[in-house]
């Protein structure tokens, strides 16, 4: 327009200079066509994941297992020694049950704020923060619409929104690196997407076979000495973890998870499954037939690539995902198979990564691009009313039932650096101030100062490790206490505060 307008014209009359006017377009260029509106995504999103994840705590939904967890973990390096959570028993280094020293980098934002409140934050940004990346990559390749599209699908997507929903988890800190990584990768930068993909092996023990595929991936592209050097350290980053690192710290000498993938029976060790049993034949059923049955397994994969319209299935990038899905399916746990909880986050960068380097690979482009945005997006809102972000708009979660003001009365007697075992939703209410572990727990420390019981936990809700006994037993446990020791401090709506007398 303005190479037409300079030929056409002889008397430049009040026309800008061209600085001037290369000025003016680019500022209206960065107002319309800039991404600060993907900032601006991103930060609605981190709004909405903290507003659902700070008001199922407000609620007193979160539990022991694992926002407790985690917050003995934080708290531990926040005042400067290896974690331990008395949630797992009675001083128990964490590094010897999942390797996650990434957890330290929370430790100063506890130190500024000491609560929950603070790592549901935390996980709250990194998942926000992971959306701007592959907007800015879908923007780049395949235009405005596409970027805008498929960030919001991502941040909106199931396996995301069962995270936030449940508690923190340290694989929030994967989702931003595997976005840089895959996103780097998709744009031809194997070295920088090898750079970022390393430090996940400081997020947990299983994440260096993902870093592992990840190489494998880039070595296949082409560039085989980075790719190869990459796949080796994940290779070796999980093997020093699984084999040296966690056996060190844990208390069996062994890592504890082994049994999930060797069949009911087996043994604690990676050997236990060639032994006697059926140990053999259950390893073999799981890592063939076993990864796709129950029909909750092929539901989860299904519900994967569906937003994607499948066309996820077309990029290379997707083999990433594999082992994160075959140590999943193949675990005998079946809390591993479906959609709950956050075993599926580290699963949705590489699900959309792969999504735009299929399109990027087809040549999408016009009205059939557009076709394929408008079935993410249906699918995305199809799916989310089943999923916590839905949350934000039921009139429950803005109301606090007349329970939880009880709890928070009971809870407030209980003085700061007391040693307490409680149930499993009130342990992450006293995890910033006091050593806290779960009552009736065999592990707990015993004889703690304070004890104080839910006992109208439903009978559906006490097979969860938080809740180690049935309501029976809860009764008999709290009628032994009061007469070995304790007194009865206050007993209101279910909650029970027993105090041992001194």
């Amino acid at each position: 327009m303005h190479a037409t307008h300079a030929i056409g014209s002889t008397v430049p009359t009040q026309q800008q200079t061209p600085g001037k006017a290369e000025a003016a377009e680019s500022s209206s260029r960065g107002r319309f066509d800039g991404t600060w509106w993907i900032w601006a995504m991103a930060g609605t999103l981190f709004v909405m994941y903290t507003l659902v994840s700070l008001r199922l705590h407000q609620r007193m939904f979160t539990s022991s297992y694992d926002l407790g967890i985690f917050q003995q973990v934080v708290r531990s390096y926040a005042e400067g020694h290896l974690p331990v959570s008395e949630v797992k028993g009675q001083d128990f280094p964490v590094l010897g049950d999942h390797f996650s020293p990434v957890l330290a980098l929370v430790a100063p934002f506890y130190l500024v704020w000491r609560g929950a409140e603070t790592l549901l934050v935390v996980q709250a940004a990194l998942l926000a923060v992971s959306v701007v990346p592959l907007a800015l990559w879908a923007r780049r390749t395949l235009g405005t619409l596409a970027g805008a599209v498929i960030g919001a699908c991502y941040g909106l997507s199931w396996g995301i929104a069962s995270a936030v929903g449940y508690d923190f988890h340290e694989v929030a800190f994967a989702a931003p690196l595997l976005v840089l990584s895959l996103t780097a990768l998709g744009s031809g930068r194997p070295a920088a997407a090898c750079c970022w993909a390393l430090p996940l092996l400081l997020v947990k023990e299983d994440l260096g076979l993902t870093v592992c595929a990840l190489g494998l991936v880039v070595a296949r592209r082409g560039n085989r000495r980075i790719g190869v050097a990459t796949a080796v350290a994940g290779l070796v980053g999980s093997a020093v973890a699984l084999f040296v690192v966690l056996p060190a710290f844990s208390p069996s000498g062994s890592f504890a998870y082994w049994s999930l993938v060797q069949g009911p029976g087996a043994g604690g060790g990676p050997g236990a499954a060639a032994s006697g049993g059926g140990g053999l034949l259950d390893l073999l059923h799981q890592g063939t037939i076993g990864l796709v049955t129950p029909q909750a397994k092929v539901t989860t994969f299904a519900l994967l690539l569906a937003p994607t319209l499948f066309l996820a299935l077309r990029s290379p990038l997707l083999w990433i995902a594999l082992p994160t899905l075959v140590w999943r399916f193949a675990s005998s746990n079946q809390l591993h198979w479906g959609t709950s909880f956050h075993y599926s986050l580290v699963l949705m960068p590489v699900v959309f990564a792969a999504y735009v380097d299929a399109l990027v690979r087809r040549g999408t482009s016009g009205r059939g691009l557009r076709r394929h945005l408008a079935g993410s997006a249906a699918i995305t809102l199809m799916i989310l009313p089943s999923f916590p972000l839905f949350q934000l708009v039921q009139p429950d979660t803005w109301r606090d039932g007349p329970r939880v003001a009880v709890a928070r009365r009971l809870l407030a007697m209980i003085p700061d650096g007391a040693t307490v075992q409680a149930s499993d939703h009130l342990v992450p209410q006293l995890a910033d101030r006091t050593s806290v572990g779960l009552y009736g727990s065999a592990d707990a420390r015993p004889e703690p100062q304070w004890v104080m019981v839910d006992t109208w936990v439903p009978a559906g809700q006490r097979w969860w490790p938080g809740q180690p006994l049935g309501a029976e037993e809860e009764q008999q446990r709290l009628a032994a206490d009061l007469r070995s020791g304790y007194s009865m401090v206050d007993v209101q709506d279910g909650y029970v505060l027993l105090q041992r007398r001194k």
